[in-house]
């Protein structure tokens, strides 16, 4: 049985030792080269905000200008916020697959499948026995929140309709 101070000292001596100012760097990452992408990136999206901002002038026109003229000093953040999210929704777009329903008949199969399953009294027996029931109870409320922020943003009130 070897002692612990013969395999400290075989380690010592099989490892030799670094100066404090020498570091070991992995290649994961490098700070030159993250900064310079972060600064592309960053100059990618202020040219997509501005070349959305002219398109939007020139769609809009004169009512384009009065929104500009109305966001102020606030234009370039939001515009960059906006240029921002379109990439990250593009991101998500290309790496969920997503694409929109070639025909009608997929959408109408879609909700045919939905309303075959709802009033089919088989289908909610089999959700209470598997206990599936409180994610579709989840789902019920997130539709539910949904619609009243929805009718929320419409009346532009709270609580009723502003009469006045």
């Amino acid at each position: 049985m070897r002692s612990a101070v013969s395999t400290f000292a075989f380690r010592q001596a099989a490892c030799p030792r670094r100066l404090p100012t020498q570091c070991s760097r992995f290649a994961s990452s490098n700070a030159e080269t993250a900064q310079k992408k972060t600064q592309d990136a960053l100059g990618s999206a202020q040219k997509t905000a501005e070349k959305l901002w002219e398109s939007s002038k020139k769609f809009l026109g004169p009512l384009g200008e009065r929104a500009g003229s109305m966001l102020g000093s606030y234009r370039q953040p939001v515009m960059y916020n906006l240029s921002i999210a379109r990439e990250l929704l593009k991101q998500v777009y290309v790496a969920e697959r997503l694409q929109p329903p070639t025909d009608l008949a997929v959408v109408r199969s879609a909700y045919s499948t939905l309303w075959s399953r709802a009033s089919s009294q088989a289908y909610w027996r089999g959700i209470l026995s598997s206990g599936e029931w409180a994610k579709v109870a989840i789902y019920a409320v997130e539709a539910y929140g949904i619609f009243k922020i929805g009718e929320i943003v419409g009346r532009r009130s709270v609580v009723g309709y502003n009469l006045h």
